[in-house]
């Protein structure tokens, strides 16, 4: 099920997926929520962000976000339980390109296949109903989960930013993925059939 929101740019999906899984777009009441998720050690140790993040700081970025037609945010929705966020930035409508980032809320949720899924439907509707051409993703390199879930999908490791981004008390190293809307063409049967066959589409 996809339906276009308004008041953005590029039309973006309101809901994205279908059954038990699907993503929703952000509401004013997940603002308390997201604050929460994103102060979480099990996520804010994959995030750039290197402090912990107090309420006036989320509420800038929130209202911020809320009208942002340069990136977008949905709540994944699990079983009817909300269990993670996705995030589209840099949107560049002239070179069809975008960049893509999520997080799972807890550690006892992940390698249950639903960022993979999250994933897989982000890449669904960015490259066959929005017509983008690619789609990028930076992760630490410290982050394996994170890049495995990015390489089963398909995308291709493009680079290494060294000490990248200052975090720990240390520059860190940040791989560069991305992933063509032609791979995608061309890889698309695979996926779905890994998906299937893991019982998560």
């Amino acid at each position: 099920m996809r339906l276009l929101a308004r008041g953005w740019e590029t039309p973006v999906s309101e809901i994205i997926g279908e059954g038990i899984f699907y993503l929703r777009e952000i509401r004013s009441d997940d603002r308390e929520k997201i604050y929460r998720w994103r102060n979480s050690p099990d996520v804010a140790k994959y995030m750039y962000t290197d402090h912990q993040i107090t309420e006036e700081e989320h509420n800038r970025w929130f209202d911020l976000i809320l009208n942002d037609k340069g990136r977008k945010y949905w709540v994944i929705v699990h079983d009817k339980e909300e269990v993670g966020l996705v995030n589209i930035y840099d949107i560049d409508n002239h070179n069809k390109r975008c960049c893509y980032a999520s997080y799972i809320i807890s550690q006892n949720l992940r390698g249950q296949g639903i960022g993979t899924l999250s994933e897989y439907y982000i890449l669904r509707y960015f490259f066959e109903d929005l017509g983008f051409n690619k789609v990028c993703a930076e992760v630490f390199v410290f982050n394996k989960a994170g890049i495995n879930v990015h390489k089963s999908l398909g995308f291709q490791e493009e680079g290494l930013f060294r000490q990248h981004r200052f975090k720990n008390g240390q520059f860190m190293d940040v791989v560069s993925l991305a992933m063509l809307k032609s791979e995608w063409d061309e890889k698309k049967p695979q996926i779905e059939k890994k998906l299937h066959a893991k019982g998560i589409l």
